[in-house]
């Protein structure tokens, strides 16, 4: 059985940095990525739809940019799970978000840098200037996509994280993970 893939790729028009897309997601958090329809899906949904099934596979055929946008979020939140996870006692949804939120913006490695996980898979972007834009992208879509998890981890209302969520923490995708 193959893995789910982005139904993003296929979307025209889409600006690439290197060879990662840049696509519009649903927002208020301030930065550069372009503002989705807010009644249509975006990657963040996406991502959250897919990531327990694809986070079963070893193996991930990449098909187009936005398949690697969907591996780098997919990876950031097992990186998000592991977070929550790795605390003492389960974090109430206010401890979580900022747990989350200072994950979100914390320098992390782009393609082209040295300690990228995924460096044989993404082309570097071209100039300085795309680098920046693209870590300020990816710092906009993280913040937003770690607000969405904890809406979805906390969703029950008992003030603890959802267990069919917490399951995955130790599942790595692709056994890889974009943590230090």
């Amino acid at each position: 059985m193959p893995a789910y893939h982005s139904a993003l790729n296929e979307e025209p028009d889409v600006r690439q940095v290197g060879n990662m897309a840049v696509l519009p997601i649903k927002t208020k958090i301030r930065g550069p990525a372009p503002l989705a329809d807010p009644n249509s899906g975006d990657i963040i949904d996406e991502t959250l739809d897919l990531f327990r099934a694809n986070s079963l596979f070893r193996n991930f055929e990449i098909k187009g940019p936005a398949d690697r946008l969907l591996i780098v979020l997919i990876l950031f939140v097992s990186d998000c799970l592991a977070k929550i996870g790795s605390s003492r006692a389960a974090p109430n949804q206010l401890e979580a978000s900022k747990l989350l939120n200072t994950l979100a913006v914390d320098n992390f490695p782009i393609p082209g840098d040295a300690n990228f996980a995924l460096n044989a898979h993404y082309a570097p972007p071209g100039s300085r200037s795309d680098a920046e834009y693209l870590r300020q992208y990816l710092v906009q879509v993280r913040q937003e996509l770690a607000a969405r998890l904890i809406e979805r981890l906390y969703a029950d209302g008992t003030g603890k994280p959802s267990k069919w969520w917490m399951a995955f923490q130790k599942r790595r995708f692709m056994n890889r993970s974009l943590g230090t």
